[in-house]
């Protein structure tokens, strides 16, 4: 078991000045491979892959003390700490010790729950959990397969995302078959004709999945608080069919990825009523599990009109990835929909379940068994106070950031989200994070909600405490503190102070007290330290969908493209500097002893940075 505490890194790009103090002129700067290499080679930095494993798998065993060895050496300073008090990114990852203890019985039995033949138990435990955790979460009796009358059941997924496919697929299978009725023409012939529906503010899975499934989807404007707009749906609903086309899926959300929002179940399941042939979803990956609470049951009414609705106990009921669970009103429709069955995987046992009919994969782990160790070693009510605890500490920390004029809470906080930002324009709030997770102090990420950028301020930590709420807080307001200094305020909307007064748009706000501004910007040279809060590049990051804004989206702060350019041509230059001994783009050391890049001033440095 591993046990050193690492510090929570997650920049990808150290300071390059300081590695070319190091090399000499006689290599190469090589862009695509060697200065990346040479770097994370000289410092392994958390959150980034250091490159120095061999290249071929060995001929001959090793033994098991060298691999634990590497594991340490090579692997654990890549890893990104996600059960870290510090870390109040994404959403939680729902490790404990029962859950691990679970999966590694699992994983030591050693089953494929393709059918109930190929392991009984697998297939008996998870009906049994499925119905467990149903009851525990006060879901209509429709998606509990012993309630009396019911017909619909539950089965244990690897995603969220996996859920929304088996849902959207089950809902295209049952709207082609209505479609084509005893016609012999074949299933393509309707795709053109399908449409689905997610809010604005829905998990970028939705979009993914209507993709995969090529059928159309249509994008439904939010309110001011995240939700779907119902008025908004019931005219596009009623424009698509006065259209010719065939409504099949709606999805709402309880616990939107951006800023945790709710839609109203309700009013969405009525509209969707008036179509026989859409197939409700409700995506609560995250925050349906609070339904755990009973307070928290006010955001799944209207779960009645659903025809599934899914949840992870992997993000917030303290089970171990990977772990979805899916129910449905009707479970054979969802196994006519994906059932296939040779010869090989039948069996006389007609009576048990065969969950293969239930998703994607056949062959299926033995999951049920973790979360059953959960609710076994929890109780309903030790995960309800889990929960509860995650609650009130955003609450806290939502009750900080409000009593400071210079930021804002965009979001409603229910559960354990808070989504915050500087009263500025986007740019110092991109500084603000880029700052926040190079200090490898604190880890979040951002969004955009509502419009608007936004840093996401997650609990994640099972044993997360009040110190860690105030920690996290003075440190922000550390960094916010020095990237005022440079920025002139701008609200976006009509502040109101402490004092209950409001101050107009025209008038600044008071400045920062401490030291005088300095006037100075992040210059080229350092905002290399700042490059990343994630590794991908700004055409990547601009390409993604304009629709459906992740909340775990990566904002860039400098141009890669750029920063790969000056690579080349100092690569370029350094070559005719070293043939013909003209002046190229690797200069002499400076008097701090510094190689320095063509065009990368370190200009404006002074203590006050410091």
């Amino acid at each position: 078991m591993h046990t050193q505490t690492h510090t929570l890194r997650i920049d990808l790009l150290v300071d390059l000045s300081t590695h070319c103090q190091k090399q000499q002129t006689s290599h190469k700067y090589c862009p695509n491979l060697w200065v990346i290499k040479e770097i994370f080679k000289a410092h392994p930095l958390i959150g980034c892959w250091p490159v120095y494993l061999s290249a071929d798998a060995p001929q001959s065993p090793e033994s098991f003390k060298d691999v634990l060895e590497d594991f340490e050496q090579k692997i654990m300073p890549g890893v990104v700490h996600w059960n870290h008090p510090k870390f109040f990114a994404y959403f939680p990852s729902g490790n404990s010790f029962p859950s691990v203890l679970g999966d590694m019985l699992s994983s030591a039995i050693g089953s494929i729950g393709f059918s109930w033949a190929s392991c009984p138990a697998a297939a008996e435990l998870e009906t049994i959990v499925m119905n467990w955790y149903a009851k525990a979460l006060g879901l209509p009796k429709a998606f509990v397969s012993d309630a009396p009358g019911s017909t619909g059941g539950g089965a244990l997924q690897g995603s969220a995302s996996e859920c929304v496919l088996v849902s959207l697929i089950t809902a295209r299978a049952r709207a082609i078959s209505e479609l084509k009725g005893q016609t012999s023409v074949h299933d393509s012939v309707f795709l053109p004709s399908l449409i689905a529906y997610a809010s604005r503010e829905a998990h970028s899975s939705v979009e993914k999945a209507t993709k995969m499934a090529l059928v159309k989807l249509r994008i439904i404007d939010a309110d001011e608080h995240g939700r779907m707009r119902v008025d908004l749906l019931r005219q596009a609903i009623q424009n698509d069919v006065n259209a010719g086309l065939t409504p099949f899926f709606v999805v709402a959300t309880v616990g939107t990825t951006g800023g945790c929002a709710f839609d109203d179940i309700t009013e969405i399941g009525k509209v969707c009523r008036q179509v026989s042939s859409i197939w409700l979803h409700v995506d609560g990956a995250y925050a349906g599990n609070s339904f755990i609470l009973p307070e928290m049951r006010v955001f799944s009414a209207g779960l009645e009109y659903a025809d599934s609705f899914n949840t992870n106990p992997n993000k917030l009921l303290l089970t171990n990835f990977d772990a979805s669970a899916l129910w449905v009103r009707d479970v054979m429709t969802l196994k006519s929909a994906l059932n296939v069955n040779p010869l090989y995987l039948r069996h006389e046992h007609l009576n048990g379940v065969d969950y293969r009919h239930y998703g994607i994969p056949l062959s299926r782990r033995f999951r049920a068994l973790k979360l059953w160790f959960v609710f076994r070693t929890y109780g309903i009510k030790g995960l309800q106070e889990y929960i509860r605890n995650h609650m009130a500490l955003a609450k806290k920390f939502e009750m900080l950031v409000r009593k400071d004029e210079r930021f804002e809470v965009r979001n409603d906080v229910h559960l354990g989200l808070v989504c915050f930002r500087m009263r500025t324009g986007d740019e110092p709030n991109h500084m603000l994070l880029a700052q926040i997770n190079h200090s490898g102090k604190m880890h979040m990420t951002p969004a955009k909600f509502n419009g608007r950028y936004v840093i996401r301020f997650c609990v994640t930590y099972e044993h997360a405490t009040e110190k860690d709420i105030l920690d996290a807080w003075s440190q922000i307001k550390c960094f916010a503190e020095e990237i005022l200094r440079d920025h002139q305020l701008e609200s976006s909307s009509v502040p109101t102070t402490p004092e209950g007064t409001e101050r107009t748009s025209s008038e600044p706000m008071a400045p920062v007290a401490g030291k005088p501004p300095i006037k100075k910007k992040l210059t080229r040279t350092k905002s290399l330290r700042f490059s990343f809060t994630r590794s991908i590049s700004r055409e990547q990051y601009q390409s993604q969908s304009e629709h459906l804004m992740d909340g775990c989206t990566p904002i860039l702060v400098v141009d890669p493209k750029t920063l790969q350019e000056n690579f080349q041509q100092a690569a370029d230059e350094n070559d005719r500097n070293t043939n013909n001994g003209s002046n190229g783009a690797i200069s002499s050391p400076n008097k701090n002893g510094c190689t320095k890049l063509k065009n990368i001033s370190d200009v404006d440095t002074d203590e006050g940075s410091n």
